[in-house]
């Protein structure tokens, strides 16, 4: 029985960042490449059974961006540290010890590992490319196997494929009540959730507001309702990521907004989050972002996006009795 291997190498990384090369994270380039191939494995039916990725920022999120465009959870993911900085040993000992009833795996590393990966499972000669990159950043390459992942070796596989996302489309396709379109970004993008995250102290309510990623204006957390989530568990991810914070997320929205961007219209549902808990910095993942809390007023009259106002007037009126 074959089985198929798909070697995907980490999108465009940002290299202008302040960061060791772990860390270094995608830039804009490449997580658009990363959905794009994600996409194009999606509509071809090439959707990964199990899905190994180096933990390094740059590739995990690169995983991410692909396997969320594919209708999958970023959870289904296995992090493999073998794979970050991996020579061609390291890398064959990954696919080796992959489960035996896996048919599709997909690998996510870096180069020059997964270009010598590539390069000793494939029985012919590879083709040079006009550029003479053999896979680029989120370049994906489809091998079939003819034989188990245990016995995988030198010439076992059958290159199918090399798929660059600058090949593909690049808006994508978008199902909604008026039909089928394409849009900048994949559907799931376009229906969100938001919290407004609150304590009360001494009697009265101080809410929660965190600066936007370029540090312009002043929002509360937000972002895209991922597969496998509901809007509470996305709700309370961002609040973790953006403002480093835990609660406990209401079980009703306060209310909804919309909104234009990504050439569609994006839905929030909006979230009371009772903060029970204020990371360190250290745990905070986006802590450049900085924190403050403020009065309810102060804060309706800070915050960027006017339609949260009357949703945080309601929510105030409601922890002070005054509904």
């Amino acid at each position: 029985m074959s089985r198929e291997l798909l070697i995907l190498r980490h999108g465009k990384s940002d290299w202008d960042v302040d960061v060791d090369d772990y860390h270094r994270p995608l830039m804009e380039r490449g997580r658009r490449g990363a959905l794009q191939i994600g996409a194009w494995l999606l509509q071809h039916n090439l959707v990964p059974d199990y899905v190994v990725s180096s933990p390094a920022e740059r590739a995990i999120a690169t995983a991410e961006k692909a396997v969320k465009a594919m209708g999958l959870k970023a959870a289904s993911i296995s992090r493999d540290e073998r794979i970050y900085a991996a020579g061609l040993s390291a890398l064959m000992d990954v696919v080796r010890a992959t489960p035996t009833e896996v048919k599709r795996l997909m690998l996510v590393g870096h180069n020059p590992g997964v270009e010598q990966l590539l390069n000793y499972l494939v029985r012919e000669d590879i083709a040079e490319t006009d550029d003479g990159k053999l896979l680029p950043t989120a370049t994906i390459a489809r091998l079939i196997l003819d034989c188990e992942w245990s016995k995988a070796g030198a010439g076992c596989a059958q290159l199918d494929s090399i798929t660059r996302p600058k090949s593909l489309e690049e808006q994508f396709p978008f199902t909604g009540p008026g039909g089928s379109d394409f849009r900048d970004r994949p559907d799931f993008y376009y229906t969100q959730s938001s919290v407004i995250p609150y304590r009360m102290q001494q009697g009265k309510p101080e809410i929660l507001v965190i600066s936007s990623r370029k540090r312009k204006h002043l929002i509360v957390p937000k972002g895209i309702i991922d597969p496998g989530l509901t809007p509470q568990q996305a709700a309370a991810k961002e609040a973790r990521e953006e403002a480093g914070v835990e609660g406990i997320v209401g079980a009703e929205p306060l209310g909804q907004y919309s909104y234009e961007k990504w050439g569609g219209v994006c839905t929030v549902d909006v979230y009371p989050m009772e903060v029970t808990k204020v990371l360190p910095e250290a745990e905070w993942a986006e802590n450049y972002r900085g924190r403050s809390w403020l009065p309810p007023g102060q804060a309706a009259k800070k915050l960027n996006q006017k339609e949260l106002v009357p949703l945080l007037e309601q929510l105030a009126a409601q922890l002070t009795g005054k509904t």
